[in-house]
């Protein structure tokens, strides 16, 4: 047993502090009797290419591990340098290969290793989800994603592409697949420019992505009726993107938003005819009522929907993504 405390520290440390509900008794007994290394850690469930990490990489009951062909053969070279850097390390291949798959795991020991400071633990659950839904093409996660993800994208170009999603995800669950009930005014045409309800995850999505803008990230916003947002076009072509909304105290709707593609400030001439079209209405028979933040429910069916075919894959309903819709579990991926 002792020799183990330089031929396999992680093995060593893995028979002394076991998982829960592991009992390493008969992996003991393997080491005292001289089995083969493979052997002892096959027992005890533990991939051999931990041996290579130094006793600091273990501060807890090493989770379980990959150890695919494929993983074995790059993690090798994406070893920590830094027994600090270390823990960390093992704990995020470890839950990428849980939330996501292999490929992640292997990804994510390449890019800690290359930016410790880049790789946020906290944000792992987002980019692992959004990892796995890119290779899931029937299901209406992917269907959501912009970029989807690839072994040689950088952390920096994930976690942007991971945010993106995780924005599309919230437009989804909080509008569902109904169009919105009261856009507070009607749809117009004035001095040849034309305003158009963006009153569906579709048209929202597709405006935010013809604009490049963000407007996806509304959905919370539009749930608690607290804005609404406008599409304006002229000969047919979108030319701005309108956000309509209370503003300080004032109860009516006022233009709080006027944008043009990539967020470039609209004309003179633009908030002029949008003046025109807002003032078109009786504003006094307006009445916008705002709900308490959070207090808006999220559409069970587009919330079930989208983890549907995660859950069945994983065959467990994680605590951290519950089968009731949550607005908690959506802000902490």
């Amino acid at each position: 047993m002792a020799d183990l405390a330089a031929s396999f520290p992680a093995l060593l440390f893995a028979l002394a502090v076991p998982r829960p509900r592991c009992d390493p008794a008969r992996a003991i007994a393997s080491v005292i009797d001289g089995a083969a290394l493979s052997q002892i850690a096959a027992l005890a469930d533990l991939p051999l290419w931990l041996r290579k990490l130094p006793p600091e990489a273990f501060v807890r009951p090493i989770p379980r591990l990959p150890d695919g062909e494929l993983l074995r053969r790059q993690i090798a070279n994406h070893l920590p340098r830094s027994p600090k850097l270390a823990p960390t390390w093992l704990q995020l291949v470890a839950d990428a290969a849980e939330i996501a798959h292999e490929p992640l795991a292997a990804w994510i020991a390449r890019e800690y290793v290359r930016d410790p400071r880049q790789v946020p633990p906290a944000r792992l659950r987002r980019i692992a989800l959004w990892a796995w839904f890119s290779a899931e093409p029937a299901t209406a996660g992917h269907d959501l994603i912009e970029r989807p993800w690839t072994p040689d994208m950088r952390i920096d170009a994930a976690r942007s592409a991971a945010h993106d999603w995780q924005a599309a995800v919230t437009l989804h669950a909080n509008l569902g697949r109904q169009p919105i009930p009261d856009m507070w005014l009607r749809a117009g045409r004035i001095a040849g420019y034309e305003f158009l309800p963006l009153d569906s995850l579709t048209a929202i999505t597709e405006e935010a992505r013809a604009m490049r803008n963000c407007l996806r990230t509304y959905g919370t916003n539009l749930a608690h009726n607290q804005t609404r947002v406008w599409s304006v076009r002229k000969d047919g072509e979108r030319v701005a993107t309108l956000q309509i909304a209370r503003r300080y105290r004032d109860p009516l709707p006022n233009i709080v938003q006027l944008k043009g593609p990539g967020n470039i400030e609209a004309s003179r001439e633009l908030w002029w005819a949008a003046r025109q079209w807002l003032h078109r209405h009786d504003l006094s028979q307006v009445v916008i009522k705002p709900r308490s933040w959070g207090t808006a429910p999220l559409n069970r069916e587009s919330w079930v929907s989208l983890w549907r075919p995660y859950w069945l894959a994983k065959r467990r309903i994680p605590d951290w993504l519950p089968l009731a819709p949550s607005r908690a579990a959506l802000e902490a991926l």
